[in-house]
């Protein structure tokens, strides 16, 4: 039985499935997003998600541990230049799993992995998007000055149209049109 065991073996010896996962994860990093297997995608998550959370902080002694399981010093050096100045101020969470279609050979269960601050798709709609903060009650303050702050908006807009109108209603002088015998052609 394999109770309270997490690691998935994705049906591989240990240093096959250390190295796949080691492989994956470098591709994460490098290319932002990557295509494959729900099952491996998941294994990874839980791989690259500690080592991003270890290259927040910019030591040399962090930098060896990332590489004793990333085994790439180009992604080594992307990981603490470039991801961890996006990430700096995320609490966890650093990727995303998406479910595509199964595959056409075998039917697997297909997904797409990728970092979450990389994504212009879904960075655009949370950047314009307001947090909205909705309140219940109303403080008896407030409850005592709504009627005076409704007359005093209703006063501005009653003086604002009888401006508008009187605008409206004053005479304004025709635009002349000069023609080319006025400009002596």
């Amino acid at each position: 039985m394999r109770h309270g065991k997490k690691v998935n073996h994705l049906g591989r010896t240990d240093s096959h499935r250390k190295a796949m996962l080691a492989n994956m994860a470098s591709s994460l990093i490098k290319h932002k997003r990557i295509s494959t297997t729900l099952a491996k995608a998941k294994a990874l998550r839980m791989y690259v998600e500690p080592i991003i959370t270890k290259s927040k902080n910019d030591t040399t002694h962090s930098r060896r541990i990332v590489f004793s399981y990333l085994q790439d010093k180009e992604t080594v050096t992307e990981l603490f230049r470039d991801i961890a100045a996006k990430v700096a101020n995320r609490p966890g969470g650093y990727t995303r799993i998406i479910k595509l279609n199964n595959r056409l050979g075998d039917n697997a269960e297909m997904a797409l992995i990728e970092l979450v601050d990389y994504n212009e798709v879904y960075g655009k709609e949370a950047e314009s998007a307001e947090k909205k903060t909705t309140r219940r009650g109303r403080s008896k303050v407030k409850k005592a000055d709504a009627p005076a702050a409704k007359a005093e908006k209703t006063a501005e807009a009653t003086v604002e149209a009888e401006t508008s109108a009187k605008e409206d209603a004053t005479p304004e002088a025709p635009a002349v049109e000069e023609t080319k015998e006025d400009k002596g052609e």
